[in-house]
């Protein structure tokens, strides 16, 4: 019959490598009865010494690993910062950006209000993949015995200034164009006007997604990156001014001309809508949306140009 200790070897050595195994059972073997015998010699009956003396010795796998030399953990230290900090700054954006670019594209070919579920998949699938793979990598990395160079006093960062882009306003920033970007293709499908038969009638004219809408999308993705660029910043710069300014202006032009024009609306609304019929009330709503549109451009120019002003004093 096996005994206690019998048993406790094998569970051992089997982890351990198959040219190392004959060592480490005499090795192992030998210590047990060292152990056993100062009990039994202290007058501890034999059993009851032998049950201790394994109990001490803990998890047989856990003792197998540290004769084989061999890691228990995903990943270790030497590597876990730099893989946090990489993880971290993939993710901040990388599955928001790619869920977005999806729900659009889905959303312009007709998938409607579910492409909205179809970006937040994708997104999802995104953030597993690159945590998944980026892992992978640094558990090869570390498992090949790779070294990263010694850390010295000339990788100390800078004294960082004092952030004056908060990440509640990025977030709020970031969340709104989301909003917007999400209602375009939404109101294509489902808006609060519909035909006596019930079907939708966008806000929107249809015929602007053959290339106005697609452009203003990707004006708003543009900004989505810029409160990204700008939040990692930190602060104002004259350059992410001038950025931000072009963004505006990339937005602001086309949605006036579309206005002013009677290009933005659906002409399919004025069934539903009788003061639409009438091309004074149109004109008259084109220019307060254009006028509203400038309005909110300029003071946001004005407004960033004396935060970048402040900040670079």
């Amino acid at each position: 019959m096996n005994t206690l200790t019998d048993r406790y070897l094998a569970a051992t050595l089997r982890s351990v490598p198959t040219q190392r195994r004959e060592e480490i059972a005499s090795e192992l073997r030998a210590s047990i009865e060292d152990m056993i015998e100062a009990r039994t010699g202290g007058g501890q009956e034999t059993p009851a010494a032998e049950r201790e003396v394994l109990t001490e010795l803990g998890d047989p796998d856990l003792l197998a690993a540290r004769y084989a030399d061999r890691r228990l953990q995903l990943l270790g230290p030497t590597y876990y910062l730099v893989w946090l900090r990489l993880l971290k700054l993939l993710l901040s954006f990388i599955p928001a950006l790619v869920g977005t670019i999806v729900a659009v594209v889905e959303a312009a070919t007709g998938k409607g209000f579910g492409a909205i579920g179809t970006g937040v998949v994708v997104a999802f699938h995104v953030t597993v993949q690159i945590s998944f793979w980026l892992t992978l990598v640094f558990v090869l990395i570390e498992r090949s015995h790779s070294q990263l160079p010694d850390w010295t006093v000339e990788q100390l960062p800078d004294v960082p200034a004092h952030r004056h882009v908060s990440l509640v306003d990025t977030i709020a920033s970031v969340a709104m164009l989301a909003l917007l970007i999400g209602y375009l293709p939404f109101q294509h499908y489902q808006s609060w006007v519909h035909t006596t038969e019930g079907d939708n009638i966008p806000i929107l004219d249809p015929a602007l997604w053959s290339f106005w809408l697609p452009a203003l999308i990707a004006v708003l993705l543009g900004n989505v990156v810029f409160e990204v660029v700008k939040y990692r910043t930190g602060r104002w710069t004259w350059t992410l001014f001038g950025v931000k300014a072009l963004l505006n202006l990339a937005f602001t032009v086309p949605l006036v001309s579309l206005a002013l024009s009677d290009s933005l609306l659906n002409p399919a609304l004025a069934q539903r809508l009788s003061w639409l019929a009438d091309a004074d009330n149109r004109n008259t709503l084109g220019l307060v949306v254009a006028v509203g549109s400038v309005v909110v451009a300029v003071w946001e120019l004005i407004d960033t140009a004396g935060k970048t002003r402040r900040r670079t004093i």
